[in-house]
């Protein structure tokens, strides 16, 4: 535990316990008061968040709350639209958190030392990451039905049908992986991690031409205004319910049918059930996805698992990091990647089997 420097006086109570650098600790408690009137009990940094610097806050009153501190070099006006995004889908019925406003009515203060947002706090909860069983399947296709009918009516973007095809770029991801294993080709040594990226990349590149005739069966998909980053970290769960979806981005058009999937197939939830038992879930879930979103075309689910496939086996990501974002690999890292490489490559393997199944079910 470390504590700011930050001296009592008039309206400015002893300084709180807490846990981060001290200088973002001062400044954090410098706009809490001016944008916000509030004074803090305890911050308490949270570690996760890649784009942001997450904390945990209470106030003297004993409420919590949720404070993002924006970096510098973020760009403040996509971050903006990405906290208005959030917001659209609460006013819509969605479960989100909700973003405080600062005294000028402000949903990011920036008058302060540094940027930040403050949100309300959703306690006693974890994230879909790894967690999805039972009545969560249900639950969290419900909750994603709910968000995509909310934001189709979004003014950025009306829903469109756009080629299913160029959900990947096979060409690029080609080349992608060439350069990639060129790249660790190169260093003198590999670590445990980067000897196995390798080998995945490798397999990944082979399977390129599988994946162009996958996508070349694809009908036109539904392309609409989406969350952005709807993966299991940002699915809060309280017991068997959804109680919050979060991290929205800023309010631009994907595929509904590659969202879908991207959190239906949580690589660990995915690993930790094996096939069948995850086909049974997320046939849960895209029932009760149709149920919430009636309007969804049918080809947009019954496409799900093989956009989601071809989506997994294009992307480079984690593959990549040792060589391009080294910073970012740890334990966690590389079991997320080696989850999701197995993943994908089972999918593959299965897909006639797995689209039979759920085609069934959804008719």
């Amino acid at each position: 535990m470390s504590t700011a420097s930050h001296q009592p006086g008039p309206g400015n109570p002893a300084a709180p316990p807490t846990s981060g650098a001290p200088e973002q600790i001062a400044a954090i408690i410098e706009t809490l008061g001016l944008a916000y009137g509030l004074h803090p009990a305890e911050i308490t940094r949270i570690p996760e968040g890649t784009a942001t610097d997450n904390y945990a806050i209470v106030d003297q009153a004993g409420r919590q709350h949720f404070g993002k501190v924006y970096r510098r070099g973020s760009n403040l006006d996509l971050e903006l639209a990405s906290v208005e995004l959030s917001e659209y889908a609460a006013d819509g019925g969605v479960a989100t958190a909700r973003a405080t406003r600062t005294r000028e009515h402000e949903l990011i203060a920036t008058h302060g030392r540094l940027p930040m947002s403050l949100w309300s706090y959703v306690p006693h909860t974890e994230t879909a990451e790894g967690t999805l069983t039972g009545a969560r399947w249900p639950a969290v296709g419900e909750a994603m039905g709910r968000l995509h009918s909310r934001l189709a009516t979004h003014p950025a973007a009306a829903p469109v049908l756009e080629p299913g095809a160029a959900i990947c770029d096979v060409a690029t991801a080609r080349d992608r992986f060439a350069r990639l294993i060129f790249a660790f080709q190169r260093k003198p040594r590999l670590g445990e991690f980067e000897a196995w990226a390798l080998d995945a990349a490798r397999e990944r590149h082979a399977v390129l031409g599988d994946v162009e005739s996958l996508l070349a069966a694809l009908p036109p998909l539904t392309v609409q205004v989406m969350h952005g980053d709807l993966a299991g970290p940002n699915v809060l769960l309280r017991n068997d319910d959804v109680a919050a979806l979060v991290d929205f981005g800023p309010p631009t058009p994907g595929y509904l049918a590659w969202e879908l999937m991207r959190l239906g197939c949580d690589p660990k939830s995915f690993q930790s059930h094996g096939v069948e038992k995850w086909l049974a879930g997320y046939t849960d879930l895209v029932l009760a996805y149709r149920d919430a979103n009636p309007s969804a075309p049918a080809d947009d689910l019954l496409s799900s698992v093989r956009v989601g496939c071809a989506a997994m086996l294009c992307s480079a990501f984690p593959l990549s990091a040792p060589v391009e974002r080294p910073h970012l690999v740890d334990v966690a890292l590389e079991s997320y990647a080696r989850a999701r490489h197995a993943a994908a490559l089972t999918i593959l393997e299965q897909l006639p089997a797995l689209e039979e199944v759920l085609g069934d079910a959804l008719r």
